[in-house]
């Protein structure tokens, strides 16, 4: 009876997702209220669903943008992405002994705050040898932070009166995973969220990078690395709304119909939030991944209101 109720509350909040009559902060506390009060029986489905979703939702707002527009973004935030990657990673590394953390979970931490959060997790992990249980705390403190940033980031845009140039590249740097980057875009604006998405796409080629280096850095031998493949499907949409000539209300309905699943994924992300995880990660490592986020956020903000 009480499995029944959970699963009807779970598909009503997603149909009211899809209708459009809440916005991506809502979502993604109804999805932790939601994993509070019910326990959620489609957690494993979700966790996958997320993945697809995420990926579906991205590569349909590419058709709301144009190729002139995303290589000219993508320029402007190359040197900031560099630096705030660089300097993540030296800051990691240097922390992790500092803050005396298990060398791997100090390490996959600090990758998704570098680069794409949760994504970059799961390509680093299986090259390091990471066990199960150090993943998992890295994934918790990792959407922990995602969550804080989608409820306030848009307010302290506002606050500093950021155009929605400056915003879109902001989150697409300081914020951990793409579907909170593009959840708090959403909130601020239409330009705000084209840059954002292109920013963050770009930023989340540096994983083939640093998966190289995580190879050398750990001897590590015969690992494949993981290549963030849905991104050539953005680039594609981006080429078909560019040069196919295909219709404006065609393109205005995947764009449409992808923002609405972001909506749902963020619902869905909050519904896989654990407090019994949370619990059992400990101080140091939030404490460690919160002066790494704080850090980047404070690097982004400087060097695009400054430099």
């Amino acid at each position: 009876m009480k499995e029944g109720i959970s699963k009807g509350v779970y598909f009503l909040i997603i149909i009211i997702a899809l209708t459009g009559m809440i916005n991506s902060p809502v979502a993604l506390i109804l999805g932790f209220v939601y994993t509070l009060t019910l326990t959620n029986p489609l957690k494993q489905q979700s966790q996958k669903a997320i993945k697809y979703l995420l990926k579906i939702s991205v590569v349909g707002l590419g058709f709301g943008m144009f190729v002139n527009e995303t290589l000219a973004t993508s320029k402007e935030g190359f040197s900031l992405t560099c630096c705030s990657i660089v300097l993540t990673v030296g800051l990691g590394l240097l922390l992790t002994k500092l803050f005396k953390l298990e060398v791997k979970l100090g390490y996959l931490i600090t990758s998704g705050t570098a680069i794409c959060g949760g994504s970059a997790i799961a390509a680093i992990s299986p090259i390091i040898k990471a066990e199960s249980k150090t993943i998992s705390i890295a994934l918790g403190v990792v959407f922990l932070l995602n969550s804080i940033a989608l409820l306030t980031f848009p307010s302290i845009g506002h606050f500093l009166e950021l155009t929605q140039e400056q915003f879109g590249l902001w989150c697409a740097v300081a914020i951990h995973d793409t579907s909170s980057v593009v959840g708090a875009a959403i909130e601020y604006g239409a330009e705000a969220l084209r840059v954002a998405t292109t920013v963050k796409l770009s930023r989340a080629l540096w994983i083939i990078p640093l998966s190289i280096f995580s190879i050398f850095f750990f001897k590590v031998k015969g690992e494949k690395l993981k290549i963030p493949y849905f991104i050539l499907f953005f680039i594609l949409a981006i080429l078909l709304n560019s040069y196919a000539g295909l219709p404006e209300n065609l393109t205005k309905g995947i764009v449409f119909c992808a923002k609405r699943l972001l909506i749902v994924t963020l619902f869905l992300v909050g519904s896989t939030i654990s407090i019994t995880d949370l619990r059992s990660v400990g101080v140091r490592p939030i404490l460690f991944a919160l002066c790494l986020w704080v850090f980047i956020s404070i690097f982004a903000l400087g060097y695009i209101l400054f430099v």
